[in-house]
């Protein structure tokens, strides 16, 4: 009996042991809970408009950068969210003092390189806070985009969204367009699409040419679409750049790619003027006539381009840059190969009977497929030949950086 008792009374202080563990855990888990009050600035408004490093981290700086978006800019929105982050944080401190407040700013470019930046901000910020727990402030569905982001690395206790008070008047909405319309960003979205639309319209309608005016508004329009669907602003922003600078410089250059560009559109009107669009046949009919009367329009354009940007490099830097050697035997390639396929396998669709392949095996299309094949053999051999023979180490890396530096330019 004395041995029964004496296991009873252990079990029963063991278990009083494991709940004294269980109850200091959990004490020690909440006491270890930091939360953090972080405000959201997808389009860096505090570094656009106040040369506010970021992230932004501390109560003292956050009211420093909320001073001075108020003095530039005082009906940002951003400016009411980083007001009710600092309110936000200064109610949770008051009950714990556990708590951390931060802001984070991402790029004007807002998508994928804004997202990279925020997600380097957040890690900076978790760092030298050491929180475990966000809650999360935003002015606008855009900058709850990456709520998956900072999901994957805090837990998520809240998210407010501000919403700024606003004025039913007519006069005070037509005020709030107006100044929204001062952003920058916002021009580059609406405005600037419209600006065109307007200015293609106008010559059009000059040039008595009004039917036309409607397909060429859905050209630029299109044009517009594509340059910003595949982020091309930059390279279009650098070739403006190098053709001024060209015509400041005096870059032989700059009056062979004006010249290309003649040449070019030249060879459009050409095949424009040569093609029968009434055709009853296939829509690919006419598109492949087309195509095929600009080939050696677009081999010269080429050719002249290469020549101005070899005379260039020559006189900037008084060496001969041999990674243009193969350029115009591909040219030639390209030209004798399209224009030989292109006429044979029109040929072929408008065949009165069927589909026929006699025009693949004419006298034309033999002579030039191996002329270009030709071609293209005697440009890689005499190309290999002169970097065994010239061409040293540290040249071949200055022309594949030469190449790769073209390559992103075009």
């Amino acid at each position: 009996m004395v041995v029964v008792y004496l296991i009873l009374v252990g079990l029963e202080k063991l278990d009083l042991c494991n709940k004294n563990i269980n109850t200091n855990t959990n004490i020690t888990m909440k006491i270890n809970m930091k939360t953090l009050i972080l405000n959201i600035d997808r389009d860096d408004d505090f570094g656009r408009k106040t040369k506010t490093e970021s992230p932004i981290i501390g109560l003292n700086d956050n009211l420093q950068a909320a001073n001075k978006l108020g003095q530039v800019d005082p009906e940002d929105s951003d400016l009411n969210a980083i007001f009710l982050a600092i309110k936000t944080y200064t109610k949770l401190k008051e009950k714990d003092d556990n708590v951390a407040i931060a802001t984070i700013c991402g790029d004007i470019n807002v998508g994928v390189k804004s997202d990279q930046i925020l997600v380097e901000q957040l890690e900076k910020v978790i760092t030298q806070t050491g929180v475990t727990e966000v809650v999360l402030i935003s002015d606008g569905a855009e900058d709850e985009y990456i709520l998956p982001i900072v999901q994957s690395r805090l837990k998520i206790c809240s998210v407010v969204r501000v919403t700024v008070k606003q004025s039913r008047e007519i006069e005070d909405t037509y005020y709030r367009i107006i100044k929204m319309l001062d952003d920058d960003k916002v021009k580059k979205q609406f405005l600037l699409p419209i600006c065109l639309i307007l200015i293609v319209w106008a010559i059009f309608v000059l040039l008595n040419m009004t039917g036309s005016g409607f397909g060429a508004i859905l050209l630029t329009l299109g044009m517009y679409l594509l340059i910003r669907v595949f982020n091309l602003e930059r390279s279009i922003a650098a070739m403006w750049l190098e053709l001024k600078s060209g015509f400041l410089t005096g870059r032989l250059s700059f009056y062979t790619t004006i010249l290309a560009m003649v040449i070019l559109g030249a060879s459009v009107f050409y095949s424009y003027n040569n093609t029968d669009f009434n055709t009853e046949l296939l829509w690919i009919v006419p598109v492949i006539s087309f195509v095929q009367k600009m080939v050696w329009g677009i081999v010269a354009s080429g050719m002249l381009v290469a020549f101005g940007r070899v005379t260039d490099h020559y006189v900037r830097e008084k060496k001969i840059h041999w990674n243009y050697w193969v350029f115009p035997f591909s040219l030639f390639a390209f030209g004798f190969i399209s224009d030989a396929a292109l006429i044979a396998i029109y040929d072929s669709i408008t065949n009165p009977v069927a589909f026929s392949i006699d025009p693949f095996l004419t006298i034309h299309f033999i002579s030039f497929v191996l002329s270009g094949i030709l071609i293209a053999i005697i440009g890689a051999v005499s190309y290999h030949y002169i970097k065994e023979t010239y061409i040293t180490d540290k040249q071949e890396a200055e022309i594949e950086q030469e190449t790769a530096k073209l390559v992103q330019e075009g």
